[in-house]
């Protein structure tokens, strides 16, 4: 995985960065473990739900959570390109968004032991969830300025043909921190205290500190400067780029299908929940698969990543339709199936592995697709397209839950998921070149 061999032949990076490259690898993969360990401990899918209802924040707030927190860090990354740019050493960019991302954790840590549900002292249930809420925007922010100096110190740090292994042992981590996660959750019971959650946040501040200590510790070579542009000119160039690149544009219109494998996860745990009558125990249940499903999976998809990510692509594409299926039919099965968390719970684990290989295979896609001189633009793009997709596609499937039934919204995800993996069968390979 590392590439210690006496041969040190490396794809598309400089001799400098091919003889530097064992020692990043360990520096990207314990980085990677703060940055897992931090969003998992301050997830918007669990933790932070607990922590507006526990302190008495108004209902709204908790539907804003995810959308904040996946938008609000993809959708700022297109300008975010443009800026870094002309920097030749990107990682202080990771650096500093981690360290933003830290920060604002420890802020939550301080907004949870001042806050009071009950508001007779400390602040109040409104005021402290809109704290929260703004904590998560800035935060989010943070993640997405990391996240684009990430995949572009990754490029210039690691050749091809490793970094799907790479990702896939860091999705390995991040399955590790879901079960610990998971674990945690289950041992908690219905109301985990302030103090709690407060130590929970301050893990999460540690985690994202790793994150931009072994960042800074990365050896990346001095990279192109030229071409720099300010924020409307990155914005023109990316659309520009969109239009004229035929495979970089169908993998976007692949991606945006295949959002439906993220899409589905939260109503199969929804589903489950109100079929067995199981409350939290349930979704510890559901947790601790899911960081089983993706400990043994990451690994696995992230070395075929490396021979075809476009394959990656369609075949975890047309296993998250069957999951999707599977889950959408299950209310019309035997009630002693239907009736029980662990049948959903092993639908929700092998659309968990569906999902881990769409993540690994979308993003090694779209490093090899992308060379050294407009790889940040490609990513910055792509992640800017997937979360306007991402706030648009969230509102429209919450009205079709609301309206057909979490059963019925799921077949239709699965027929998204169908096309999804039809249109990545159409891409082009990208590991060969």
């Amino acid at each position: 995985m590392t590439g210690d061999e006496d041969s040190r032949m490396c794809k598309d990076i400089s001799e400098d960065a091919c003889h530097q490259q064992p020692g990043n690898v360990w520096r990207h993969l314990l980085a990677s473990l703060g940055t897992k360990l931090a969003d998992e401990l301050a997830s918007a899918r669990l933790v932070l739900p607990w922590l507006l209802g526990l302190i008495g924040a108004p209902v709204w707030m908790v539907g804003l959570l995810v959308p904040i927190r996946e938008a609000g860090a993809l959708l700022p990354q297109l300008v975010v390109a443009g800026f870094i740019r002309p920097l030749p050493r990107r990682k202080w960019v990771w650096v500093a968004g981690s360290v933003l991302q830290a920060l604002m954790a420890f802020s939550l840590v301080i907004i949870t032991l001042l806050s009071r549900g009950d508001g007779d002292s400390g602040l109040g249930g409104s005021l402290a969830g809109g704290l929260v809420l703004g904590c998560l925007v800035v935060l989010s922010l943070g993640r997405g300025v990391a996240s684009i100096a990430t995949k572009d110190v990754l490029g210039k740090t690691i050749a091809k043909q490793r970094r799907g292994r790479l990702m896939g042992w860091s999705g390995s981590l991040a399955g590790a921190m879901t079960l610990l996660a998971g674990g945690v959750l289950m041992l908690l019971g219905e109301q985990p205290g302030q103090q709690v959650l407060a130590t929970l946040m301050a893990i999460a501040a540690l985690g994202w500190s790793l994150n931009a200590f072994c960042a800074a510790l990365i050896k990346e070579d001095r990279g192109a400067t030229s071409g720099g542009a300010n924020a409307w000119d990155t914005v023109r160039q990316g659309f520009s780029q969109l239009r004229h690149d035929a495979a970089f544009r169908n993998f976007n219109l692949a991606r945006a299908l295949l959002l439906s494998s993220a899409l589905a996860l939260p109503y199969i745990a929804l589903l489950g929940q109100q079929q067995s009558g199981e409350s939290l125990g349930g979704l510890g249940v559901l947790v601790v698969v899911s960081g089983l499903a993706g400990m043994v999976a990451s690994p696995i998809w992230g070395k075929l990543a490396d021979t075809s990510s476009r394959r990656v692509m369609r075949n975890a594409g047309a296993g998250a339709a069957v999951c999707c299926a599977l889950a959408g039919s299950m209310v019309w099965w035997p009630g002693a199936l239907s009736d029980s968390v662990w049948s959903y719970a092993v639908v929700y684990g092998l659309l968990v592995i569906a999902h881990s290989g769409i993540r690994l295979g979308r993003k090694t896609y779209v490093v090899d697709l992308a060379s050294a001189d407009n790889r940040a633009l490609y990513v910055a793009l792509s992640n800017t397209l997937t979360g306007v997709l991402m706030l648009v596609l969230g509102l429209a499937i919450g009205g079709l839950a609301q309206w057909l039934g979490s059963e019925w919204l799921l077949l239709i995800l699965a027929g998204v998921a169908t096309a999804a993996a039809l249109c990545a069968q159409r891409l082009p390979e990208v590991e060969d070149d």
